[in-house]
């Protein structure tokens, strides 16, 4: 039973190390002065605070609070709205399988359950090691490249349990992993520091960010009168058999 549930109230979260604090600091302002009303600062502060530990922490709540004169409760009540910003420690790389309508029928179901077992964890849950945190999410954004898996937010296109597994397993013994378009791929501290807007140091990172693929802009190019690829459908003996 916990303190909370025994009616004791929880002590205040203890404040970073001076060091910590002192280099949080300066990076708080970068992004406050982006920002005509320090209050809208608060999204990129909880993805600064991510980024050192992981996860957003009540440390990191209370410094966020403390630097955007906020309560903890108003700070606490925007980090646990948001999916993106975990509760608790995690994997260094969150490996996310969409099961939503087309993905799920394409496949994603399946991929998430050979995931599961494979790993040996449930969703929100994180390997020993440390490495991956697995979770199922409702929507990519890439249904034309279903069934997708994303990787700190980087895209895994037209997987399959098969290669899906083999992904994770890339990943935990420390190996070369490519997503199929976007940036290269790097940690979930890395990602989070990124999303709090500052830049990524990392060589040709922005360059390789790329674009929408050719399924994504078939709908565009057909709209210009322009012609598109033609898909052929695989065949197989049933389909040949009605057809006679």
């Amino acid at each position: 039973m916990t303190s909370v549930e025994m009616g004791i109230p929880e002590m205040p979260a203890p404040d970073y190390p001076a060091e910590v604090r002192e280099r949080l600091e300066a990076d708080a302002r970068d992004i406050i002065a982006r920002y005509p009303d320090s209050r809208s600062a608060l999204l990129p502060m909880l993805h600064l605070v991510q980024s050192e530990e992981g996860h957003v922490t009540r440390t990191g709540q209370r410094f966020c609070a403390e630097v955007l004169g906020l309560t903890t409760a108003e700070v606490n009540a925007v980090a646990t709205f948001y999916s993106m910003y975990r509760r608790k420690a995690s994997g260094d790389y969150q490996v996310g399988v969409c099961t939503n309508t087309l993905c799920a029928v394409m496949g994603g179901d399946a991929i998430y359950a050979s995931l599961r077992e494979h790993l040996g964890v449930g969703d929100g849950e994180t390997t020993e090691d440390g490495k991956i945190t697995l979770e199922h999410v409702e929507c990519n954004a890439a249904c034309d490249f279903a069934p997708v898996v994303m990787v700190n937010w980087e895209f895994f296109d037209n997987q399959t349990p098969e290669s899906a597994r083999a992904l994770v397993d890339d990943l935990r013994a420390g190996r070369e992993a490519t997503p199929t378009r976007g940036a290269p791929l790097c940690t979930f501290k890395e990602t989070a520091r990124v999303l709090a807007g500052f830049p990524d140091q990392r060589p040709g990172a922005v360059e390789a960010s790329g674009s929408a693929g050719p399924a994504s802009l078939a709908g565009l190019r057909l709209a210009k009168g322009e012609s598109t690829p033609g898909v052929v459908a695989p065949r197989d003996a049933a389909s040949d058999e009605e057809g006679k």
